[in-house]
């Protein structure tokens, strides 16, 4: 059975703060195999991934949006989706202004894949054990209202199951079935650590063992142009 443990005591987390060791200092009893989803917010303010912005003109982060932009998806009024460099497709290339000091905006991570696995192996120096990490943000959805937690980035937990060539409850093998449990469980976590709670950190206890392996957002999750039906 699947249990989320928000984990409370992370405090501020600043420039140059070094995340596995707030983890470990957080959660001593953190054991093999747990997966530690860790909020984007907190990850760019570790890799100081703050730029200042006029905190009196409350679209002064629309230039950061731009230049963070690969391309621009839509635009309507002062709303921009756009692609990031990374390859994800969000609103204002992932630049945000919440639970970030007055006058700043965070960026995404350079690469959240690299930060996860620099988190995770943190955590196996400091604490002599394997867990998988997420790094975890709140994206929209075409054609659908409402947000949700999605991962951005990946250490040693897989970012999709491929269940291509199993068999379904009636013997029916599938065909096209690619599970992706990295979002699946971003989306848990986020469940426990809500938006303004100042709760950055969610242990998922209890997942399956076999979703436990190397793996990365970017080979796994974004799809390759060729692919896409919608560009």
């Amino acid at each position: 059975m699947i249990s989320l443990i928000p984990v409370a005591g992370i405090g501020e987390v600043r420039p140059g703060d070094v995340l596995a060791d707030l983890i470990a200092a957080a959660v001593p009893d953190l054991q093999a195999g747990d997966i530690v989803v860790v909020t984007q917010k907190v990850v760019s303010k570790a890799e100081n991934r703050l730029v200042p912005v006029d905190a009196d003109d409350p679209l002064s982060h629309k230039q950061l949006v731009l230049d963070e932009a690969a391309r621009v998806v839509r635009k309507r009024g002062d709303l921009i989706i756009t692609e990031t460099k990374h390859g994800f497709v969000c609103a204002n290339s992932g630049v945000d202004l919440s639970n970030v000091e007055l006058g700043y905006a965070a960026l995404l991570p350079l690469d959240s894949d690299r930060s996860a696995r620099r988190i995770r192996d943190g955590l196996r120096a400091r604490l002599g054990i394997e867990v998988g990490v997420i790094v975890s943000d709140t994206f929209g959805r075409p054609w659908r209202m409402g947000l949700t937690d999605v991962a951005i980035g990946v250490a040693g937990v897989a970012a999709v199951v491929d269940l291509r060539g199993t068999f379904d409850a009636q013997g029916r093998e599938l065909q096209v079935t690619e599970v992706a449990v990295a979002d699946e469980l971003a989306s848990a976590a986020e469940l426990v650590m809500g938006k303004a709670s100042g709760i950055p950190v969610a242990i998922v206890r209890g997942a399956d063992p076999t979703w436990l392996r190397e793996s990365s957002v970017r080979a796994e999750i974004i799809r390759d142009p060729s692919e896409d039906l919608f560009r």
